[in-house]
Parts: C-alpha cells; sequence; structure tokens
C-alpha cells in the first residue's frame, strides 16, 4: 500500500549534527522505520538494515518511529507472560537474532512508556545518538534480560551510547520527549500502521506516494524497492572489513555478520572465532546463536 509523505512533528530543539544536515540536504530517500523496541520481529530487522545502510546508505536516511502500545501491560490488554516467551524463542530460532524469553518469566515488563520516552529523549541529542540508543535498550531488552522500563537501566543505556547524561536524565521526562512520541503515535494511526516491523520508503524530492512494506522480507525486496524509488539499480558499496564492521556497531550478532557478508552461520562464526584468537573481539554466549562485542582496550 502507498503512503502520502508526512512530515515530523518538530520539538523546540533542532539537530545541528553535520553529518544530520549533510543527510537531509543531499540523500534523495527517507526510510521511516515504524519499530516497537519490545518487539521480536523488529529486533530480527536489524541484520537487514546493516547491511542495507552498509551498501546503499549512501541513499537515503532511516527515521525510527516508535510504534506500540504506551498503556500499563497487565492480564487484561497483554498475554500472558509463557505465551510471551514461547512467542520470542519461536521468532529467535527462526531469525537467528536471540531473543530471551525467560525475561517474562523472570522479570516481566509492566509498562513500556518511561522506554518509549527515552529513545525520544536520546534523539533529542541527535538522530546518530538516537539509533545507538535504541540498539543498546534492544541488547539489554532481548540479550540481558533486563527491565527496560527501570530508568537505571536506562541510564546505563545512555552510558553506553556516549549520551549526554545530564541532558538525557533532563530531557527523559521533558514536554519535548512526551510530544515527540505523541508525533510517533500520530503517524501510526495515519499511516494506519497495524504489524511490526513496517517500513515506508519516500522520495524526498519528487511529490508521489511513498512505498509500505509491513513484516520481515528477503532482503532482495528492500533492494527492489529502493531501487524502483530511485528509478535505477543502485551499485552496492563496498563492504568494510570485518574487524572495522564490529567496530563501528560495537556489538553484533552471528546472524547480522551472516546476513551483511553474505556467509553461511558457520562461516561467519568462524570467521567471528579468528577475530577472538586475535582478541579483537569478545564473545558474549546467548540464548540462541552468539553476539560479538568489539574490545576497545586491546
Amino acid at each position: 500500500m502507498s503512503w502520502k509523505h508526512t512530515e515530523l512533528m518538530s520539538s523546540k530543539k533542532t539537530n545541528t549534527s553535520p553529518e544530520y544536515s549533510c543527510d537531509i540536504a543531499k540523500k534523495p530517500i527517507e526510510i521511516y522505520v515504524f519499530i516497537d523496541p519490545m518487539c521480536p520481529e523488529c529486533w530480527s530487522l536489524e541484520p537487514y538494515l546493516k547491511k542495507l545502510s552498509i551498501e546503499y546508505g549512501r541513499f537515503f536516511t532511516i527515521r525510527p518511529i516508535i510504534s506500540g502500545s504506551s498503556k500499563p501491560l497487565t492480564h487484561d490488554n497483554f498475554e500472558q507472560p509463557r505465551k510471551l516467551k514461547k512467542i520470542w524463542e519461536k521468532t529467535a530460532s527462526r531469525t537467528g537474532m536471540s531473543c530471551d524469553g525467560d525475561l517474562w518469566i523472570e522479570n516481566p515488563i509492566h509498562s513500556p512508556i518511561t522506554a518509549y520516552l527515552a529513545i525520544k529523549a536520546a534523539e533529542l541529542q541527535g538522530i546518530r545518538f538516537g539509533k545507538v540508543f535504541l540498539r543498546k535498550v534492544q541488547e539489554s531488552l532481548f540479550l540481558k534480560k533486563q527491565n527496560i522500563s527501570d530508568e537505571e537501566v536506562l541510564l546505563e543505556c545512555a552510558k553506553a551510547a556516549n549520551l549526554d547524561l545530564q541532558e538525557f536524565q533532563n530531557d527523559l521526562h521533558s514536554v519535548s520527549s512526551k510530544k515527540a512520541l505523541q508525533c510517533d503515535l500520530k503517524l501510526n494511526k495515519e499511516m494506519e500502521i497495524d504489524y511490526m516491523p513496517t517500513m515506508v520508503f519516500f522520495h524526498r524530492n519528487v511529490e508521489e506516494q511513498g512505498i509500505k512494506i509491513s513484516g520481515l522480507y528477503p532482503y532482495e525486496i528492500y533492494v527492489r524497492v529502493l531501487s524502483e524509488m530511485l528509478e535505477h539499480l543502485p551499485i552496492p558499496s563496498q563492504h568494510p572489513s570485518l574487524e572495522e564492521f564490529v567496530e563501528n556497531y560495537g556489538m553484533v550478532g552471528t546472524k547480522e555478520v551472516s546476513v551483511v557478508y553474505n556467509w553461511s552461520l558457520n562461516k561467519a562464526e568462524r570467521e567471528m572465532k579468528k577475530l577472538q584468537l586475535k582478541q579483537i573481539v569478545e564473545k558474549i554466549p546467548a540464548k540462541y546463536g552468539a553476539f560479538w562485542k568489539f574490545v576497545t582496550n586491546k
């Protein structure tokens, strides 16, 4: 289904990041990525977003848009913990992106609203910082089984994302963050987002409707949509070395390495073990597969 481009509501703060300004001025495609930070299907989109950004990121910018309910999670309006555990682990087994469903038995999350506001607060420091913070929140949730509605957990994510901690704490419950979240939820209604993840591709310079993709698809589908928006088949950029890839993202899953480099999971594991032997990465065991953390103090 197609949708007309809808501008995001501006907050009282302006992103003055040089990279972000350059993106806005030069990159023709804007992709709205509607995600719920607590959704395992959205987590499973990460390998494809990384690959798309590496190969064709010179053509587009990504705007994460928060989806999901901001209402408290109770037995009246949310599924039972054991059912959620089963859903998470079935998704992890199918996609290769580990989700530890034991969270819902050991440390259930009753309200996601604080996490949603925290993501918008992080974005006030720059869209790049917002994306890094979102990733740290997802790692804390799916890999570490941490309650991302806990402000102490969110503060640790902010530290890991190199945010200005004082500014982050000030913005967490600010009017600006609340308005930004309200804007995201309004966009969900206007674009009739009823499944997560959903990506909507827009061309900045053409007054035409965007292209909406709901759910997870093979990587080639995203390239095909991008090509349609650009009206030509772009040449993919050269991949960075594996070491550069891990250093850039800080922590990556074996599945992400496999997708980005077109390797089997077994080959991706072997290549990462080579970096481990060189003490370039540290292996982070997960319930399904493994993740690898870049070692900064070698």
